[in-house]
């Protein structure tokens, strides 16, 4: 994974690491690191820090601008991770928080975030996101609904390496947007939770019935074909996730997904979990989502 940061993440990134500059008089973001230190925490990673030359924070972005330039690909992931390893915030972990959230402002925009990992933080490449995954996630965080804005973005990370969790991620894309809204709406789950019995049990709440909206008479059928074409997704999506999805384990000799599948599949997600939760907004204007539905 070659890393290449933007001016911006770069100065983010040496905030955090330095600590800022010692003349600032607003509270540094990061933890305040000598120059001494500076120089003995780069040296750990076999990177120059040049504190004789430039003060304590140009000579930060020089150490980080130098690492780029190895152009190692493990050299800067490690660099960027140690910045915000959780043992050097274990007193204020308020503070290592917002270094995260800090950084993960200015890395998305590169095309990378910080993500817990275990007891640690590792730095990932977040996956290109086409029109419906992503306008699907803006609206998860437009209307902080994050339940189903987490299942798609481990969809997207794992659509070319691990295409059977992709699946399994994009059918629970679905049924999360489905279970927050009978949880509103205080309507019992179905027997069988799987994605078809869910969406069924949301249909009627929904007036997802083409009869039933007012359409004009001469399109009212291909309002239908459309619908119908919907549940058809639905339930492949359901079938995919159960042969071939990553909740179960796979005998020897199991053959893979095609990533392009998977692809389609959080595609097709994407595009029915957007449409309900905008009919829903339709319908149901003004009343919100649970945030994270519950699994019983």
């Amino acid at each position: 994974m070659k890393i290449d940061l933007s001016e911006q993440s770069i100065d983010a990134l040496a905030d955090v690491i330095s600590g800022g500059s010692a003349n600032e008089s607003a509270p540094s973001i990061g933890l305040y690191r000598q120059a001494w230190r500076l120089e003995a925490w780069f040296k750990a990673f076999g990177i120059h820090f040049g504190s004789q030359q430039e003060s304590r924070l140009p000579a930060t972005k020089t150490a980080i601008r130098e690492a780029i330039f190895i152009d190692n690909e493990i050299l800067l992931k490690r660099v960027i991770e140690a910045a915000v390893d959780p043992r050097d915030f274990i007193n204020d972990p308020d503070r290592h928080n917002a270094v995260v959230e800090h950084l993960n402002r200015h890395l998305i925009y590169d095309g990378y975030k910080l993500e817990p990992m275990g007891r640690k933080m590792r730095l990932i490449e977040l996956a290109e996101t086409g029109p419906a995954p992503g306008e699907l996630s803006a609206m998860a965080a437009g209307i902080d609904f994050d339940t189903a804005g987490r299942d798609l973005d481990r969809a997207l990370r794992a659509a070319s390496t691990d295409p059977e969790i992709a699946v399994t991620a994009a059918c629970a894309v679905v049924e999360s947007v489905c279970r927050s809204i009978l949880v509103e709406l205080k309507i019992d789950f179905p027997a069988k939770q799987d994605i078809s019995s869910l969406y069924k049990a949301i249909r009627e709440p929904l007036g997802l019935d083409p009869t039933k909206e007012g359409l004009a008479p001469e399109i009212v059928n291909d309002v239908r074909a459309v619908l119908s074409g919907l549940v058809t997704s639905i339930q492949g999506i359901g079938s995919l996730r159960t042969h071939a999805g990553g909740a179960h384990g796979k005998e020897r000799g199991f053959r893979r997904i095609d990533p392009r599948i998977a692809k389609l599949a959080i595609h097709s997600a994407s595009a029915i979990a957007l449409f309900i939760i905008e009919t829903w907004q339709l319908r149901y204007p003004g009343r919100t989502l649970p945030l994270t539905p519950p699994d019983e």
